[in-house]
């Protein structure tokens, strides 16, 4: 009986020992290893898994991050030149030909409207001035017979003839004056300044607008023809887009959309404009539109110059897709994968290799199209991927 007795004792202890064992070797696990990512992803057989310790993780600089809503856009392509409108460039001629006397422009220079720009010089300047004069001389005096002949008319002292000859008179010397004022006018001479002391042989060309000078076609010397094209000022000050799309693209581009804009001369820097206007006529050769953008800064206009050559893509509509960092996706034999976060212990991490089907890149951002795959908490490897899949 008591051999009995103690043989109970000693399977109860033993019992007692085994199920302590059990619950540290639980209490162990829990504390050492918590299960992240079982219920959250489905699993391939292509996946593999990697362990990385803490200090791994953060000398490398690794980093964590979950899948985000991200804008993506579905773009035209354009391509054009950064241009002014017809308003803002301006070639400067004369209406009337003579030899350049006075010029110091040089491409570049800023000049104001009104601005002199170059002399001409030429006697038949003279002529004009001195026909001025002369007919503002007579003026006075036909004027004066037209009103005395018109009193004698009245009270019938003098005949109808003699009145009608000086209306006629002071008549052509007024049309004579008026237009040889217009012309003085245009020569740049004020007809009310005008004296016998001050009629010279030269003229003062100046700028019609604020801009830069572009183009000098005239040296010192060179006889300037009244259709010549002396200088082309362009002012910079509302440079805008002048772009081309395919006629296929036409109805997705609508007024008031975003374009984004690449010049040569640093292609990696984007700048903002607006579609503004949009053409009503398709080129019968390329079969392309145009299209007219404006700056959405236009501070900006001071960087660039016209004739700029331009690749743009027109945001013609927007949709908010699941996504992660370029970064975080490798390819890899013709498939992508990511890292998702497997589990998480005291000494580090555990991941596993997914396979992602990638869709739109937008703004360093991927558009995942198997997103389902994924539950929201996942967490995947938006910093490091590359070197731990390719080694």
């Amino acid at each position: 009986m008591e051999k009995y007795s103690n043989d109970i004792m000693r399977r109860c202890v033993a019992g007692y020992l085994i199920a302590a064992v059990i619950l540290v070797l639980a209490s162990c696990s829990s504390n050492t290893e918590v299960q992240l990512a079982d219920q959250a992803i489905n699993h391939t057989p292509e996946e593999r898994f990697y362990e990385l310790s803490k200090t791994q993780f953060e000398s490398s600089e690794m980093q964590l991050g979950k899948m985000e809503m991200k804008i993506f856009h579905k773009v035209v392509k354009a391509n054009g030149l950064i241009d002014v409108p017809p308003e803002n460039r301006a070639s400067v001629g004369s209406y009337f030909g003579g030899t350049v006397k006075v010029i110091r422009l040089l491409p570049g220079e800023r000049v104001k409207k009104g601005q002199h720009l170059f002399t001409l010089e030429n006697p038949d300047f003279v002529q004009t001035q001195q026909d001025f004069l002369e007919a503002k001389g007579q003026l006075s005096y036909l004027k004066s017979d037209y009103e005395r002949q018109k009193n004698l008319a009245q009270d019938n002292i003098s005949s109808q003839k003699n009145f009608l000859k000086a209306e006629s008179d002071y008549t052509v010397i007024r049309v004579k004056v008026a237009s040889l004022r217009k012309k003085l006018t245009l020569m740049n001479i004020n007809p009310d300044l005008l004296t016998l002391e001050n009629i010279r042989t030269t003229i003062n060309i100046t700028s019609p607008i604020n801009g830069y000078v572009t183009q000098v076609g005239i040296a010192r010397g060179a006889f300037l023809n009244p259709s010549q094209s002396a200088i082309t000022i362009v002012d910079t000050d509302h440079l805008h887009l002048e772009l081309n799309i395919f006629e296929k693209d036409l109805s997705k581009v609508s007024k008031g959309q975003p374009i984004r804009f690449r010049i040569q001369e640093n292609n990696d820097k984007e700048y903002k404009a607006l579609v503004y206007l949009i053409s009503k006529e398709v080129d019968p050769e390329s079969r392309m539109i145009g299209i007219h953008g404006h700056l959405v800064d236009e501070k900006q206009s001071s960087m660039f110059n016209p004739g700029m050559y331009v690749e743009a893509e027109i945001y013609s509509a927007s949709v908010s897709k699941a996504s992660l960092p370029e970064d975080a996706l490798v390819e890899l034999e013709g498939k992508y994968y990511v890292l998702a976060l497997h589990s998480t212990s005291n000494n580090g991490y555990k991941l596993v290799r997914k396979v992602i089907n990638a869709g739109e890149i937008n703004d360093g951002f991927v558009e995942i199209l198997n997103s389902q795959d994924f539950n929201d908490s996942v967490q995947f490897l938006t910093k490091g991927a590359f070197n731990l899949i390719t080694e």
